[in-house]
């Protein structure tokens, strides 16, 4: 069970994964914080970048195996991520 990190942090089990996997506590709050709001994931918004941005996006939040995915395997993994 995921411990209480205070009402600065919205999803406590997401923060907690993100920092067990490397994150900064900055990084993890924001993530966890914009994903319990529902505005981390913009559908359209993904779409309309280059391979390159998802690419981008991809490194900076962690997921293996980006760089042999094409954009569409790059939009999902963001997306599940």
């Amino acid at each position: 069970m995921a411990r209480d990190h205070g009402s600065q942090i919205k999803n406590d089990e997401l923060y907690e994964k993100l920092r067990d996997d490397g994150a900064s506590k900055e990084k993890a709050a924001r993530i966890a914080n914009a994903k319990e709001a529902g505005t981390l994931d913009h559908k359209g918004r993904l779409d309309d970048r280059s391979k390159d941005e998802l690419y981008d996006e991809a490194k900076e939040i962690g997921i293996e195996g980006r760089s042999k995915m094409d954009k569409d395997e790059l939009i999902d993994a963001i997306r599940d991520h």
